[in-house]
């Protein structure tokens, strides 16, 4: 039995797929090492769920990490009395692992860009990687009530 020679080949298509996963693996785990993402895993990375009372801020907002990266719809925040939590969505996941920073470690501030006024967390005291979110969702965070007066 012959093939027609415009089928492809199974095994071209598990190769393709195969080849597309790891582009997209490594695309991830460079835009983790890009927006600091990777360097605040090393000590902030936390293998626990997030199991408390918490302020989430829904998948629709705009998040930018180092001011260029842009973790809109990949991101989830949530925040308590203790910390923040950072975790990118399971399809996302690669060179991203959720993050714990404690508030000590958090610097927040305020600026305005275009039109649009947006809270600027730098996380890490040793990192110092900028993390900007909408006011909007700083204040249903909770963020906006620890500004300093």
């Amino acid at each position: 039995m012959h093939r027609s020679p415009n089928t492809l080949s199974p095994y071209l298509l598990i190769l393709f797929f195969a080849l597309w996963v790891a582009w997209m693996g490594f695309i991830f785990f460079l835009n983790s090492i890009l927006s600091g993402w990777h360097a605040l895993s090393k000590r902030f990375r936390t293998q626990s769920k997030f199991l408390g009372k918490s302020k989430t801020a829904g998948p629709f907002f705009n998040v930018c990490l180092r001011n260029w990266t842009d973790y809109s719809s990949i991101i989830k925040i949530s925040a308590d009395e203790k910390a923040l939590y950072l975790s990118a969505r399971l399809s996302c996941r690669i060179g991203h692992p959720p993050l714990c920073i404690p508030w000590k470690e958090i610097k927040i501030g305020k600026t305005k860009f275009l039109w649009q006024r947006y809270v600027v967390l730098t996380l890490g005291e040793q990192e110092r990687i900028p993390m900007r979110i909408s006011e909007r969702t700083a204040g249903k965070l909770g963020i906006l009530d620890r500004l300093p007066a």
